[in-house]
């Protein structure tokens, strides 16, 4: 029996088919090669397709089925992991009405402050454990604001994941973890929130129908099967957001565990059994793949919107033709603190930890005799490893305080400069393991279907590739206390 898993990226879709009985990995693939454009018609405006979504997802998996590893027809059930908080708006014939406003898009930060302060701190952080913030609602409410021909013909709304099933199926469900990174529920009252849905003015009628994480979700189409050497009705047995979902392909499920992602975007995501909410909304709280009304499974998560596109970015100006392992091997003859060279990778739109403060990405100290396109790839990394020993301070005062972080071997965590900046920026040993977002959304699937016993079963034989430790600590604590104070200048300005 095979389980296939998509993972709904930002930069590409990826797939994985997993053999059940071995969790072995049998082929991965992923399309484009090149990284799909994010479309910005605004400055802090950031949107994509959600029809090129289904239309590079049918790609990806009619490439995975060319390799000829697998018989497309063993594959029992799909999983699907997604961009989080993105906003798709159909109408009653299920037509795509609007490009999907995503996750890094600024537009609507007004909108969610402002809900913040008329529906009062005090609710929504014990309620929705969140400000409004730029989430997925409060993106709802510039539509309705600024687009109000396209509102009025909304059915459903929906996050990337639930269009993509429904794209398979037909049919369209939601989750109370998707509902949870859009704003939408109430933990306290274990429904969605009538006072938010009241001040925006939304219909209830707007949410698809409400089921469990790890429940089907729709059944494959005759006419997609065909299109895909699927087997008919086969089901959708698990969908999730990219970061719990990254998190279950890490095995972190129980309070206490953490695990990290490094891709376009940055995240430290960890696991508490409390109802738990920063006061500043610098990280977030959203209801955890295992959540439920009679067991609390919160992730709390600190996102860094700019991360790994700094990385990309840095490799279209200065790379040339170098390939991101070439580029890591340039920054790796250069020494710690890259020169003196000094960067913010904060220049993907509003950042939460920065108290939505759009901060902008920054270059600072250049010596044109000294520092060669190495000191910018190494200069890039490191920042990106400063910047997330920010957030995990953040965390560490909201007492998530982690023994060791969990990550992928993937994006950022392939470079060895990045992983070592990492851990000794942060004083915390890092696992690295094989697997990434479609890995896990395979794997998400087979416990949807019931193929194992428990979340447990599921990664019984997940070990880690490699374990790495702290070397240079101090030298990194004051190259970070020096980033920490051209940051808050910049804060400042």
């Amino acid at each position: 029996m095979l389980l296939l898993g998509i993972d709904i990226g930002t930069s590409s879709i990826k797939v994985a088919v997993v053999d059940a009985a071995s969790q072995q990995t049998i082929c991965t693939v992923q399309y484009p090669e090149t990284e799909t454009p994010i479309i910005a018609l605004q400055k802090g405006w950031a949107e994509q397709s959600p029809n090129d979504w289904w239309k590079h997802t049918k790609l990806a998996i009619q490439k995975a089925n060319a390799t000829n590893q697998y018989n497309p027809a063993d594959i029992a059930a799909i999983g699907i992991a997604y961009q989080m908080h993105g906003l798709v708006c159909i109408d009653k014939d299920q037509n795509l009405l609007y490009n999907s406003i995503i996750w890094c898009d600024s537009r609507a930060v007004a909108i969610g402050n402002d809900a913040f302060n008329k529906l009062g701190g005090d609710y929504c952080l014990s309620h929705l454990l969140n400000s409004p913030g730029n989430f997925t609602a409060s993106k709802l409410a510039w539509l309705k604001q600024n687009e109000p021909a396209v509102y009025e013909k909304i059915d459903k709304i929906m996050l990337p994941g639930d269009f993509i099933a429904m794209k398979f199926s037909n049919n369209i469900t939601t989750s109370i973890s998707s509902l949870s990174e859009g704003m939408f529920w109430d933990f306290k009252n274990n429904s969605l929130s009538d006072e938010l849905f009241q001040y925006y003015g939304f219909d209830k009628n707007f949410i698809p129908n409400i089921q469990d994480v790890f429940s089907r979700h729709g059944e494959l189409s005759a006419a997609i099967a065909s299109e895909l050497s699927l087997t008919a009705g086969i089901p959708v047995t698990y969908k999730a957001g990219d970061q719990p979902n990254n998190a279950l392909s890490l095995n972190v499920f129980e309070p206490g565990e953490v695990a990290a992602t490094a891709g376009t975007s940055g995240v430290i995501y960890g696991v508490s059994d409390q109802l738990k909410y920063d006061p500043l909304s610098r990280v977030n709280s959203f209801a955890h793949v295992n959540h439920s009304d009679h067991l609390n499974r919160i992730g709390i998560l600190l996102c860094i919107n700019g991360t790994g596109i700094l990385n990309s970015w840095v490799k279209k100006i200065a790379g040339g033709n170098l390939s991101y392992p070439q580029i890591n091997e340039a920054a790796a003859t250069v020494d710690a603190g890259s020169n003196g060279l000094k960067m913010l990778p904060f220049g993907n739109g509003a950042e939460r930890m920065l108290e939505n403060k759009t901060v902008n990405a920054h270059m600072n100290n250049i010596d044109l005799n000294v520092h060669t396109a190495a000191h910018i790839f190494r200069a890039a990394q490191e920042s990106i490893a400063f910047a997330f020993r920010y957030g995990l301070d953040i965390l560490k005062e909201n007492g998530t305080t982690p023994s060791v972080i969990r990550a992928g071997k993937a994006n950022m965590f392939q470079s060895t400069v990045f992983q070592q900046a990492f851990v000794d920026v942060t004083n915390v040993p890092v696992e690295l393991y094989k697997t990434d977002g479609s890995v896990g959304a395979a794997i998400g699937a087979g416990i949807g279907l019931g193929v194992y016993a428990s979340s447990k079963e599921a990664f019984s034989i997940n070990e880690p590739l490699a374990i790495i430790e702290p070397k240079n600590a101090s030298t990194y604590d004051a190259l970070y206390e020096e980033w920490k104070d051209y940051l808050n200048k910049q804060i400042r300005s």
